[in-house]
Formats: structure tokens, C-alpha cells, sequence
């Protein structure tokens, strides 16, 4: 799917003066999709049309990424992509979500999990599903371009990040025979790069030291809640990986884990057809609880 028809599937929310690009498609319980850094709502392309057979899909880009605007005086933390989450949620008056996350939304998720906690959503989370991420800072392996971004160059880094520094970063966190396409890379550069968008990368990536600050509420959260979990995990990523799911079987009670071999950090795009798969069996076995 083109991008351009991405886009024309969606419509606009107003938050604080900002304008979020949104979408909803199907009919039924809702399914509510959280991307990741660096790209967009558009890393689901390959399973929207599977998810929204029988359910409702809301997706959204995260204020900084993809059509959602990009303002250069803003600090982009995991706490404002949550306000922003509950802020659509609410203006579609939805009441309950089965979340469905990957890298940065995994994280974004955690707070939304711990604001359940706390009594905070006026929405109800039923379960959630989790692909590659950073959930644990101690173990998570960045690539060296991201800890680049988070030191005081940052800024200057990301005036000089080409598409072919690009390419190379992400042809090395794909599985070894899953890589995207030359088409998919240049869609994923330039919604990276729509409106400005490399004049606040530096800034996006600090989600990772808000993953360090805040570190034991969100691990707090995981453990702690009710609500079904599952990680479904490409083994073959060099940033979360193997490793991840290793580590979650250890902190996280009566862990769910679906290792998918040779797979990379974006499952969603290499493994289309074993994410859904994957993913309604967990669905399906707790929707109705």
C-alpha cells in the first residue's frame, strides 16, 4: 500500500494545537495500534486489512512521526505520546481497547497500563500484545546511531543522517531474509521526513533515557497487572531480540512468548502472516474474559 493511501484513510485530531493523523477501519472490538521509533502508523500496512476483518483497528502517528506534525519546541517523552493516546480515545469515545504494540508503543503501552493501575484511563485496556521493543534498559542493545542522537551532536547528527545511513542501519536490524524492500526504506524515509521531520529526530529518541527514569514503573506496571499479556518476539534482532524474550520470561509472571526465528525487529513487515496469526490466537483465547 502506497502511502499516499495511507494517509487518505484518515482524518485529523486537535491536540494542544497540534494536529495528530488518526485512523479507525472496521467494525467490532477495538484492536488499538502503537508504532515505534523511527517511522509511523504505516508499519502495519502489511496486517490492517487482516486485523479489521472482525474488529475495529484504531491507529495513530505519534506527535513527531509520520502526517502527525513535528513542532521543533516540544520534548516528545513517553508521557505525552500516552496523553496523546488517551486524548483520541476519548474523542472517539471508545471505552475498551486490546492494545497491540511495537518498540516505542511498547513502551507508550506500559503507561497506559500503569495509568490503569492508578485508576487514571477513562478507557479499559482487556489485554495486550507486544512485538520487539525496549521493555528492559539493562539489556536493551541500541544501535550506535541512536546513541549518537542522544548525546549533545545529537542535533547536528540528524541534519547529517542521509537515506543511505539510513538503509544501513535498518538492513541490519531486519532478519536475514526478511529484509524490506529498496520501496519499503524510501517509504519509511520520507514519512520520517515529511514536514521537517529530521529537525527534531535528536529528539525523539528520547524516549530511551525516559525507558532508564522511569524504568521500574513500567517494569512495576507489566508486572502487576491482570490484564493478559503476550510478547511475540523476532529472535533475530540485534536490538531486542532474542534477549528480550529471554529476560521477559524472567521478571514478567506466567509469561506468554512467541519467538519467531530469523526474524527481525519488525515482525509486523517480515512476518505478516505469523504476527496475525500469533496474535488472534491470543486474542481469541482471552477477548471474551
Amino acid at each position: 500500500m502506497q502511502t499516499s493511501q495511507w494517509e487518505k484513510r484518515g482524518s485529523y485530531l486537535n491536540f494542544e494545537n497540534h494536529q495528530i493523523f488518526y485512523s479507525s477501519q472496521g467494525k467490532g472490538p477495538i484492536i488499538f495500534l502503537l508504532h515505534g521509533f523511527p517511522t509511523s502508523s504505516w508499519d502495519w500496512y502489511k496486517i490492517i486489512d487482516a486485523l479489521s476483518k472482525n474488529n475495529r483497528v484504531i491507529y495513530f502517528d505519534m506527535i513527531g512521526y509520520g502526517f502527525s506534525d513535528k513542532p521543533q519546541n516540544n520534548n516528545y517523552n513517553i508521557f505525552q505520546q500516552a496523553d496523546v493516546a488517551s486524548a483520541l480515545l476519548a474523542h472517539l469515545q471508545v471505552e475498551e481497547v486490546h492494545v497491540f504494540a511495537h518498540d516505542k508503543g511498547d513502551t507508550v503501552a506500559n503507561e497506559l497500563l500503569a495509568r490503569q493501575l492508578e485508576g487514571k484511563n477513562k478507557f479499559t485496556i482487556k489485554s495486550c500484545c507486544m512485538l520487539n521493543g525496549g521493555l528492559f534498559p539493562g539489556i536493551h542493545k541500541p544501535r550506535p546511531v541512536q546513541r549518537a542522537l542522544m548525546t549533545p551532536i545529537g542535533k547536528y547528527i540528524a541534519r547529517l543522517y542521509t537515506f543511505r545511513m539510513f538503509k544501513q542501519t535498518f538492513y541490519k536490524i531486519f532478519g536475514p531474509n526478511t529484509k524490506a524492500s529498496e520501496q519499503e526504506l524510501s517509504d519509511l524515509w520520507a514519512l520520517m521526513n515529511h514536514k521537517d521531520g529530521m529537525k527534531i529526530f535528536h529528539k525523539l529518541i528520547y524516549y530511551m533515557q525516559d525507558r532508564i527514569d522511569h524504568e521500574e514503573r513500567w517494569l512495576s506496571a507489566l508486572q502487576k497487572t491482570t490484564i493478559p499479556l503476550r510478547l511475540i518476539d523476532g529472535a533475530a534482532d540485534p536490538i531486542s531480540g532474542k534477549n528480550l524474550a529471554e529476560h521477559y520470561e524472567k521478571v514478567i509472571p506466567n509469561p506468554d512468548v512467541v519467538l519467531l526465528d530469523q526474524i527481525g525487529h519488525y515482525p509486523q513487515i517480515e512476518a505478516p502472516d505469523a504476527v496475525v496469526m500469533h496474535y488472534f490466537e491470543f486474542y481469541n483465547k482471552h477477548q471474551a474474559s
